[in-house]
């Protein structure tokens, strides 16, 4: 019976490295692979993800109304854009295939609904570390989500977090469903690993990883302005300690 897998995490969650790990452990991650793991090329999931947001109702703030996306019917081409995309994984005929790219955290919740039976891996990390780096996804207007527009690069990053935080949050979990954490897969990477080769069913590779890579925002030489109020909550939530 073939596995299917992808990762749920925003850009510079670490999400290579499970990338790295899976294509390492044999399973079929795509015919062409960017240096971080990312199937490629993505133009038709970006494409998709602007069909998406046409969706999704701004309602000021950092508050957006996600109902829509839950009961109506998938947008056919969304789904033409989808299936393209995923054409060479969705027709190899390994027993494990997957794709990994940031921007499926953006269409995550008709992915679940294309594809309620495969095996999602949601990647975390400590978003302090994620607002540290530029990524496609900083501004949202580039994939047609309204967002208070800001000149500050850090705070335009942390409501893209935000933003797919909670539209992770906001989706019905699917059937098959394991939440990691980046720290505690460089930091506990046996213990973590075990999880998932439970959650999947197989042996994984081991990769090097680096202590350093975590929390790189406590040795920036002013980490202070970098956090923001609306990030409270999910800092907490996911166990990065008190604001």
């Amino acid at each position: 019976m073939q596995t299917l897998i992808t990762v749920i995490g925003r850009g510079h969650s670490g999400t290579r490295a499970i990338s790295h790990t899976l294509y390492a452990s044999g399973v079929f991650m795509g015919s062409q692979l960017n240096p971080s793991g990312d199937k490629i090329p993505p133009h038709d999931l970006y494409d998709a993800c602007r069909v998406l947001s046409k969706y999704v109702k701004w309602e000021g703030n950092l508050s957006w109304n996600f109902d829509q996306l839950f009961t109506m019917p998938i947008d056919p081409k969304f789904e033409e854009l989808i299936h393209t995309y995923l054409s060479d994984v969705l027709n190899n005929a390994s027993i494990n295939r997957g794709w990994k790219i940031p921007e499926t955290t953006l269409i995550y919740p008709w992915i679940i609904r294309m594809f309620p039976d495969i095996r999602y891996i949601h990647w975390i990390r400590d978003p302090r570390d994620c607002i540290l780096g530029s990524h496609k996804t900083d501004n949202l207007m580039d994939f047609g989500v309204e967002y208070s527009l800001t000149d500050d690069i850090y705070e335009r990053r942390a409501i893209s977090w935000y933003y797919q935080y909670e539209l992770m949050k906001a989706t019905p979990k699917p059937k098959h469903l394991i939440q990691i954490r980046f720290e505690d897969f460089v930091l506990k990477q046996e213990e973590t690993l075990k999880r998932l080769e439970d959650f999947l069913g197989f042996p994984l590779g081991r990769i090097i990883v680096r202590p350093e890579a975590v929390y790189r925002w406590k040795r920036k030489d002013k980490p202070c302005p970098l956090p923001f109020n609306f990030l409270r909550e999910a800092i907490i939530e996911n166990d990065y300690g008190e604001y």
